[in-house]
């Protein structure tokens, strides 16, 4: 089979040929269709993710069909088409994960070949609305955004929302997840051309967070956030706490601007605020993700698909983020 197989740190991946998988117990073998890129997979080349040991197989995200099992598998799933749950060994407590928790794609080989082995309770039914490429590009990050916004967020159809960072996997799943439930719905962005984007998505309106009085801008279009969905941290996160509603809720699942280079506490506890920590989702998360994107029928936004020979120049072109939406490698 070929593998798009990360050899060295700081280097891109290169497509190699491996041996066929066999199933270990509990396993079951998916010859993949496609599968979706997410930010993770560029840090893992950088070294930026713990316990990455290379050589890995790269990718989280896949959709394909099940041609073998292992012993104490149900043999019915062969021939099914099916996408993967990406997380493994959540743990029992569905407030946080436990220790042993990881994700595909590091360290245990991913998506990005032409088959994988996973545990036969990662296997989910693909929706039948979806295509290939869109069903690929649900998993990691519609089950983050799922998580940051209900799990954590609690959002409420009476909420005004605020989604930065517009334009990423799971900021964009975000988007669709709140307008959902609310209609009062903005985002953030670097970019123009992704708030307009976001705005035809049925955002109310949108500001560049690279403005020095954006938060101001954004209370003066009337948007005074009960709930913000945020990735970034960093130098903004003050401007957050100034924005939010009194008890309002700040969700974080990441930090990629660093850490906020101050926290006015005197703010959090005088406006009774909540300030809430996520990542990724549980088994549970997953399957309520599921119900809920079919029930309201949420399509991934896909930016572009490459194939699997090109995913190297895939991963590099996360480096800037230009994308709206996922990007997605077809295996055929």
């Amino acid at each position: 089979m070929k593998a798009l197989t990360l050899t060295n740190l700081n280097a891109l991946p290169e497509l190699l040929e491996q041996e066929a998988l066999r199933p270990d117990p509990g396993q079951a073998i998916v010859r993949l269709k496609a599968a979706a890129l997410n930010r993770r997979d560029h840090w893992i080349t950088r070294g930026l993710y713990p316990g990455v040991r290379p050589p890995v197989v790269l990718g989280s995200d896949g959709a394909g069909i099940v041609t073998a099992c292992g012993e104490g598998v149900d043999p019915n799933w062969i021939g099914r088409e099916i996408i993967i749950d990406p997380g493994m060994h959540w743990g029992d407590d569905p407030r946080a994960q436990g220790k042993e928790f990881v994700v595909l794609g590091s360290p245990h080989d991913g998506t990005f070949a032409s088959e994988v082995a996973v545990h036969h309770s990662q296997l989910h039914n693909k929706p039948e609305r979806l295509n290939w490429f869109e069903a690929a590009a649900l998993p990691l990050a519609a089950v983050t955004a799922y998580r940051a916004v209900f799990t954590q967020g609690a959002i409420e159809p009476g909420d005004t929302v605020l989604i930065t960072g517009v334009g990423g996997g799971v900021a964009t799943f975000a988007l669709q997840f709140a307008l959902a439930v609310s209609d009062a719905v903005w985002v953030t962005s670097s970019s123009q051309e992704k708030i307009d984007r976001a705005i035809t998505m049925g955002a109310r309106g949108g500001v560049n967070y690279r403005d020095a009085d954006w938060s101001n801008n954004l209370a003066s279009d009337g948007a005074v956030p009960t709930l913000i969905v945020d990735s970034a941290g960093g130098p903004g996160y003050d401007s957050l706490i100034r924005l939010v509603a009194p008890g309002g809720r700040i969700v974080n699942y990441g930090a990629t601007a660093g850490a906020p280079e101050k926290l006015d506490l005197c703010k959090v506890f005088w406006k009774q605020l909540r300030l809430q920590g996520t990542t990724m989702g549980s088994p549970e998360d997953f399957a309520a993700m599921l119900e809920f994107a079919s029930r309201h029928g949420i399509k991934p936004v896909i930016d572009e698909v490459y194939p699997l020979a090109r995913g190297a120049e895939a991963i590099e072109r996360m480096k800037s983020s230009p994308q709206f939406g996922k990007l997605v490698l077809e295996m055929d």
